[in-house]
């Protein structure tokens, strides 16, 4: 049977990275992506699955199933869902654990995520830092083998939509991450490329476990060329 991954959020900053990774990279002989609309990508490994409702559970069953493998690095902002705070669940909650839940159910044997620095369950002063945290810990109770999450902060990189603060904060990132250190080096912008990169070699390791993964373990991981 044909190595397969699956990636949901491939239009993203670092979806789109992983994406040609995936398909670039001999690991994989299949790579399977759940899109809302096609990426219009053309490639012998890549199989598109046009999905109409992330919220039905079982549009996630032909994509995942069979795979060794699900990425997610699915992800929106305020922004694009005008503030709504029950849309931004959907999107940032829903749809990862959904995919968690289809994962376990198929005995896919890795699921790899993308969170955030300061993910936490147990705080009610961060909306966002909340949230990733109750992703992070729904997703963690699936009877999955290889749980990989990866907690960057800052990401660098050319989104196709435009964020005006995080373009500002990008063009200080140079300045400022000189000052991280000890703790704070896991708070360190990062290229978006070096994360993804990361989570394919750590997809790759086949080890069994619950992993968090922040800066310097992002950095350990990526290969020297990205």
């Amino acid at each position: 049977m044909a190595r397969k991954a699956t990636l949901i959020g491939a239009s993203g900053l670092i979806g789109r990275t992983l994406l040609d990774l995936l398909l670039n990279d001999g690991y994989f002989e299949e790579v399977h992506i759940m899109v809302r609309k096609t990426c219009l990508l053309k490639h012998p490994k890549l199989t598109e699955h046009i999905i109409g409702d992330f919220s039905d559970p079982a549009a996630y069953d032909t994509p995942i199933s069979g795979a060794e493998t699900v990425f997610s690095t699915i992800g929106t902002t305020m922004k694009n869902v005008k503030g709504d705070l029950d849309a931004y669940r959907k999107v940032d909650y829903d749809i990862p654990v959904n995919a968690a839940k289809t994962a376990a159910k198929f005995g896919v044997f890795s699921f790899v995520f993308v969170s955030s620095i300061g993910a936490n369950a147990a705080d009610n002063n961060n909306f966002y830092l909340k949230l990733k945290g109750i992703v992070e810990e729904t997703i963690s109770k699936e009877i999955i083998p290889q749980v990989i999450i990866f907690r960057p902060s800052l990401l660098l990189g050319h989104r196709q939509e435009k964020r005006f603060g995080e373009r500002i904060a990008q063009v200080m990132a140079p300045l400022f991450s000189t000052l991280l250190f000890g703790k704070w080096r896991a708070y360190k912008p990062i290229p978006s490329a070096q994360v993804a990169a990361a989570m394919l070699t750590a997809a790759k390791a086949q080890k069994k476990g619950i992993f968090i993964y922040t800066y310097d373990d992002i950095k350990k991981l990526a290969p020297a060329s990205t």
